[in-house]
């Protein structure tokens, strides 16, 4: 049973046994949905969803012999050999989980990437389709972070597999139906703490960035838990003006292309308007979400310094 999902043929066969299980969920959650009046669903945002999914699945095949054949080239130099134990898959799990925190985490610190994961965030519902609404370019890249865990002598095969079972819960914690999971609040990263992040609310912005396991979030101070006074709202601001195919995909591409080509800039600023963070401006005019934050926390503090105030009053 272990090699089915340890070979080669595993990546496909941990999505090939998930399909069923999210049509399950899937159509339990529409089911319910309905009866209930929540409108947690729209066909529109879910064919966005669904072609979305399919171009960067098309993208992926296209990528795989050549993103697998890097991953290899570090395994075949790796530092060290492992024995194939639990040990070995336990620690496989949680550096690749670790790696992707650090993907996402670029994916929203540097503009170029934020113009391929925005595509994911764009939606102003959240289910469990939200989370097959993939960024599509995201093939070209991803490999490089995994392969310096090849290097350290995972099999490429195996870190893809570990990836694939992660990605499977990290779909399910895209639903608004469970509140809250008890303890594991405090491990894992539950659909309250990804509903922060996929929220446009200032508090929330760039926050629970991991997939599995919220620990990495709690260690480097990303973590932001679901406040009953603060109400998530979904979806980006500004809006996109449309729902339409190229407007998703090029949306913030578009943005970039006609900041650089401003004139009077210098090389260095062109650059930073690619790579800097989202909402650098050269000028000084524009805010990145660390200054939207601050700018909040300050005006929460006299908030409260002023209700001090009056109750001292």
């Amino acid at each position: 049973m272990l090699d089915f999902f340890t070979g080669e043929d595993g990546l496909e066969n941990v999505y090939a046994w998930s399909i069923p299980l999210h049509a399950t969920v899937i159509l339990a959650e529409m089911i319910y949905s309905h009866i209930s009046e929540a409108k947690l669903y729209n066909g529109k945002d879910v064919a966005t969803s669904v072609y979305l999914a399919l171009m960067n699945f098309g993208l992926d095949l296209i990528m795989k012999a050549f993103a697998m054949g890097v991953m290899f080239f570090f395994y075949n130099h790796k530092l060290f050999t492992w024995d194939f134990t639990v040990w070995y898959w336990l620690i496989c799990f949680i550096i690749t989980d670790f790696a992707y925190y650090v993907l996402h985490y670029v994916d929203h610190h540097s503009r170029a990437f934020w113009a391929v994961h925005i595509t994911h965030h764009n939606s102003e519902y959240f289910n469990l389709t939200t989370g097959f609404r993939s960024p599509v370019l995201q093939p070209l890249y991803r490999y490089l972070y995994f392969s310096p865990l090849a290097f350290l002598g995972f099999n490429p095969w195996h870190i893809m597999v570990v990836y694939a079972i992660g990605q499977v819960y990290g779909t399910w914690v895209h639903t608004q139906t469970v509140k809250s999971m008890g303890v594991l609040e405090y491990i894992l990263v539950t659909p309250s703490h990804h509903r922060v992040h996929h929220a446009c609310n200032i508090k929330y912005l760039d926050r629970n960035m991991g997939m599995c396991l919220i620990i990495w979030d709690k260690i480097f101070g990303t973590f932001e838990k679901e406040d009953p006074n603060v109400p998530v709202k979904y979806g980006i601001y500004p809006k996109m003006p449309d729902n339409k195919p190229d407007t998703v995909l090029l949306y913030e591409w578009r943005k970039i292309w006609k900041d650089i080509r401003q004139p009077g800039l210098t090389i260095s600023d062109r650059i930073n308007y690619i790579f800097n963070s989202p909402g650098w401006r050269h000028d000084g005019n524009g805010k990145t979400v660390r200054q939207y934050q601050k700018d909040y926390l300050q005006k929460q503090a006299k908030r409260q310094e002023q209700k001090q105030k009056m109750k001292s009053a």
